[in-house]
């Protein structure tokens, strides 16, 4: 099968064949149908996070299973299904305490070292991106990787609850659990961001205030749910937030995953407010806050993948798109083919787009 292929950062991928193992037990085989161009896989192909290669990167997929392996439960050949980064073992004290996304046995559903790998390029074995691998035609996954969806859900808009939606969605109603009449604060309006938009727009926030410095996506937020926005280019958006709320936001998110942004999510609170970083800040960057605000029982917080119970959550947000009430048709900017993959990844870094999405034939 083709798929794309990361060798080292600061490379482009290149589109080469490689080899795919038959299911094994608990294992699916999918045919991937679409997969999203996400800032995640960003940070590695540009060296802010490590991964060990070569590897298929690619996390925010959907697509159609073509073959089961033994015991594996709930799902046939045919059923159509989410991807999700947060595979999880079932059994862990985190899974059996409503936690599944902090798993902290995820090596129990890979291979072993002495089992054939899962992907191969020639004779060498390839690194399994997230346990998923989803730039490439198939994808070779552990039950507890995948959810399936209904049938009539279309996948390139179904790709993006696989990461997009859940985190940002899910960083909103699950994490912070946002109260009704909240006053929301969201700083990056990529796809992530947007999701959150949406999640509050949701969850009933009474106010909330969108911040990029593309104009465009600024646009696109009011169209989320936004009721507000802010241009961060042309004033200082902590500034502009105060003033609009007179103190500050319950709740501010940050989904962009960068020091500056992070530490204006923390100065946007008012008192007793919450702060969520969404995004990934590089490894080795330290948030600095004024500790004084932590007395004004200010708090900060991080979110896993939306603190997601994905298999869950996941169908729900596909019943909310269905029903209009999800507005992922206009988060997708651009459809491309797996060769296009590096000009994906160029407009996804200027931050000209919200979503660019690789799509298969089937």
């Amino acid at each position: 099968m083709k798929a794309a292929i990361f060798h080292r950062p600061g490379e482009r991928l290149t589109i080469e064949t490689v080899s795919i193992d038959n299911p094994g037990p608990r294992e699916l085989l999918i045919r991937t149908a679409a997969v999203g161009l996400c800032h995640s896989d960003l940070h590695y192909i540009d060296g802010l996070y490590s991964v060990n290669t070569p590897a298929i990167l690619g996390h925010e997929a959907a697509g159609v299973v073509e073959k089961i392996g033994a015991d594996v439960t709930g799902l046939a050949p045919g059923d159509h299904v989410i991807t999700c980064l947060s595979v999880f073992c079932g059994h862990c004290a985190y899974c059996t305490t409503g936690l599944p996304y902090s798993c902290d046995h995820q090596h129990e559903t890979r291979r072993g070292a002495h089992d054939a790998p899962r992907l191969s390029l020639g004779d060498r074995p390839l690194h399994h991106f997230y346990d998923l691998a989803g730039f490439a035609e198939q994808m070779l996954v552990h039950e507890h990787a995948v959810v399936k969806i209904r049938r009539d859900m279309p996948l390139d808009r179904a790709a993006l609850i696989g990461c997009a939606v859940t985190t940002g969605m899910g960083a909103v109603t699950n994490t912070a659990r946002i109260p009704v009449g909240a006053t929301v604060a969201v700083i990056g309006c990529g796809g992530v961001g947007l999701s959150a938009i949406n999640g509050a727009a949701i969850a009933g926030a009474g106010r909330i205030i969108a911040v990029d410095i593309q104009p465009g996506k600024l646009d696109l937020a009011r169209a989320f749910g936004a009721t507000d926005v802010v241009n961060a280019r042309e004033v200082d958006p902590v500034e502009a937030v105060l003033a609009m709320t007179s103190g500050g936001v319950e709740y501010s998110f940050e989904a962009l995953g960068a020091k500056a942004t992070a530490e204006q999510a923390w100065k946007m609170l008012r008192r007793s407010g919450t702060a969520t970083v969404i995004g990934m800040v590089p490894k080795g960057q330290m948030l600095e806050i004024d500790p004084v605000a932590l007395l004004m029982d200010r708090r900060l917080q991080g979110s896993n993948m939306g603190s997601n119970r994905f298999r869950v959550d996941m169908p729900r947000y596909v019943d909310f798109y269905m029903a209009g009430r999800l507005h992922l048709d206009r988060m997708i900017a651009d459809r491309i083919p797996l060769e296009q993959v590096n000009e994906g990844f160029e407009t996804l870094r200027r931050g000209d787009l919200a979503r660019s999405v690789i799509t298969f034939p089937q």
